[in-house]
């Protein structure tokens, strides 16, 4: 072997002298990852000691809990609703006092709106989890370049936990919660439900949810008719509600829209033309609230879709008035508004002379009235008190307000049912004063008179007669038979002949028993609400409308026939119908505190109530004056162009 060259010998001599740094080097090394460990193990040790693991922990598992009791209503919860009268008119929106939805499906959304809020909210929304960590880099990057943030770090499906489950409180708690719940919410539902839960339930200021609620009350347009420019002008709202109010900063939700605009034009998702456009076009508001005069009718609605959803759900009362604001039905009813607005004008009319108020500021002479229309049983007008600027119409009085009848629950519990056992029209019946009977109102008695003129008379002494023959357990259970619900033990005496009950009956209650006679003694469970749908259109209820018989056919037919002669001979002569047959009986209780007629033709039912709500005598009132004044007022106008139809032949 030859001897090493000089190049050789000064190699080795370099390699010697390098590896003392090389050993240096991974020394180093080594105790940099020694420290990081260190440094890592302390912050964990940290962050244990602190509480911090167990609380991510906790919030990790509060959010499976919630996750595990999530379902589709949560998302659909404080829809609005909407009621629609007989014709098919829009009278009404159901909405409580905060959240309203007007809700759309998936299908229903147009897509310029998903597209507008991907692009402006979300880019990544259908490739991450629920959880988008390049989001919060890319607006940090944003904040720095620009110093201002034009898309938020967190998910769409982030802010719709947020909106859903959890509260805007800026806490790490909570942001941890948050991302926890998003992805869960990711694989549980689809990112088509996603957006669409999302959609519905953000905020577009001045009290409008979701894009539907937006788009009516901005530009009192559907969100299908919407143009690209609208579109993203509705959709710059929510980053921002207060600083995007289209009301109060037009110019900002302006220069949204435009950044709006420009996102999807650069993500593809319209073209140069279309951006353009949308750009060009002057957006032009037309704020509509819909403004509906809220009358006694939709008081009346109210109950009876509560009491539907009660008889469907077997919820209790409260529970179903609740989601009748908030479940986003579509209320069907019977009500006419025409025919509601007649009676109610009717009322107003016949008692305008009497403008006495009491101590609540409210008219002291009140009256209420019920129409029900003969062919469905259902209720067309319903009128709870009259018309004063200020005075709410939440009590209203035809089916919460309890009067004794007088004489006009006779037909009810004594005439029909005597003729039910025998009597006719011609029978023989005594008006004599008997020792601790009842007085005619007129003080005249007549001895032997058929049972016609009793009626017709209004005959106490005659009624008093039949009923204890018939007895009051037997009277009162035709009452009770047509649901008459302030029926008491105190009432099963002689006395209620005549009206005088304890609690007494509602307007609606005496209007429905009437139009049994009318409907040949079969009595319907009187309602308004024919049909209860979803937003969809899916029926929800379909109220079933309780018939029942309670009077023999031929003893209804009879009891209309001799209530025919009130109008034309008795207590009621000459408030007839004008060309229209028809049938009624008036009522007056003890020293003129309350006055009633209840009648009807071959079409409709009415009753009228008029008295004071804190009860008192006027000599005025009787049945005879403003009950049946509005009753033949009213249903002449009613009857109006309707042929002549007779009533069903005894």
């Amino acid at each position: 072997m030859g001897r090493p060259s000089n190049r050789t010998i000064k190699a080795k001599k370099k390699r010697k002298t390098k590896r003392p740094r090389k050993d240096m080097g991974s020394f180093f090394f080594r105790l940099t990852q020694f420290v990081m460990i260190s440094v890592l193990i302390g912050v964990c040790v940290l962050f244990y000691r602190t509480g911090y693991i167990q609380t991510v922990i906790k919030l990790y598992q509060e959010a499976q809990a919630v996750m595990e009791h999530s379902s589709i209503e949560d998302f659909k919860s404080d829809q609005s609703g909407e009621v629609y009268d007989t014709n098919g008119s829009l009278i009404a929106l159901l909405r409580n006092d905060g959240k309203n939805i007007v809700y759309l499906t998936a299908d229903e959304i147009p897509e310029q709106v998903k597209d507008a809020f991907v692009s402006i909210e979300d880019k990544r929304f259908y490739r991450h989890h629920g959880f988008d960590p390049f989001a919060i880099l890319r607006a940090a990057k944003r904040l720095v370049s620009s110093n201002s943030i034009t898309q938020g770090g967190s998910t769409i499906t982030q802010q719709l936990a947020r909106n859903i489950y959890l509260t805007h409180t800026v806490k790490w708690e909570r942001k941890v919660e948050e991302i926890f719940i998003a992805m869960a919410l990711e694989k549980k539902y689809s990112k088509e439900e996603l957006l669409e839960f999302y959609i519905n339930n953000i905020y577009f200021s001045n009290g409008y949810y979701g894009i539907q609620a937006a788009s009516r009350g901005y530009f009192n347009l559907d969100a299908d008719e919407l143009s690209l420019s609208q579109t993203a002008f509705l959709c710059a709202v929510p980053n921002n509600p207060s600083s995007y109010d289209p009301l109060v900063h037009m110019e900002h939700t302006l220069k949204r829209r435009d950044l709006i605009l420009q996102n999807m034009l650069d993500d593809g998702m319209i073209t140069e033309e279309e951006y353009n456009t949308a750009l060009a076009e002057t957006i032009t508001l037309n704020p509509s609230r819909p403004s509906f005069t809220r009358t006694w009718a939709h008081t009346y609605i109210y109950e009876c879709a509560a009491r539907a959803l009660m008889e469907s759900t077997g919820q209790d009362y409260d529970t179903c008035r609740q989601k009748l604001y908030t479940g986003g039905y579509r209320v069907y009813t019977s009500i006419n508004m025409d025919t509601q607005k007649l009676l109610q004008d009717t009322v107003d009319r016949q008692l305008s002379t009497y403008n006495t108020k009491s101590s609540t500021g409210s008219y002291a002479l009140q009256s209420s009235a019920v129409c029900i229309d003969n062919s469905t049983g259902l209720v067309t007008a319903i009128v709870g008190g009259r018309t004063q600027e200020g005075i709410s119409t939440d009590y209203n009085r035809a089916f919460m307000s309890f009067r004794q009848p007088g004489s006009a629950i006779k037909p009810l519990i004594v005439y029909t049912p005597a003729l039910e056992r025998g009597y006719t029209a011609g029978s023989t019946v005594k008006d004599v004063k008997e020792e601790d009977g009842p007085a005619n109102s007129s003080g005249n008695y007549a001895g032997s008179i058929s049972l016609r003129t009793a009626v017709e008379q209004s005959k106490n002494t005659v009624a008093y007669s039949l009923f204890r023959e018939l007895t009051p357990q037997v009277g009162l259970s035709y009452l009770l038979n047509m649901d008459f619900s302030a029926i008491k033990e105190s009432d099963y005496t002689l006395a209620s002949a005549l009206g005088g009950l304890t609690t007494g009956a509602s307007s609606l209650e005496m209007t429905a028993a009437y139009a049994t006679l009318a409907n040949d003694g079969v009595y319907r469970v009187p309602t308004c609400v024919t049909m209860i749908t979803d937003m969809d259109g899916n029926i929800i209820i379909m109220p079933d409308q309780k018939a029942r018989t309670v009077y023999e056919t031929a003893a209804a037919r009879q009891m209309t026939d001799i209530l025919g002669g009130v109008l034309t001979r008795g207590t009621a002569r000459g408030r007839e119908i004008p060309d229209m047959p028809c049938a009624g009986k008036t009522g007056t209780t003890n020293d003129n505190i309350d006055g009633w007629f209840v009648g009807y033709s071959a079409y409709y039912t009415t009753g009228i109530w008029v008295g004071f709500d804190s009860p008192r005598s006027t000599s005025a009132l009787s049945g005879s004056t403003y009950p049946v004044e509005i009753w033949q007022d009213f249903m002449t106008k009613l009857h109006e162009g309707l042929p002549s139809k007779e009533l069903p032949d005894p």
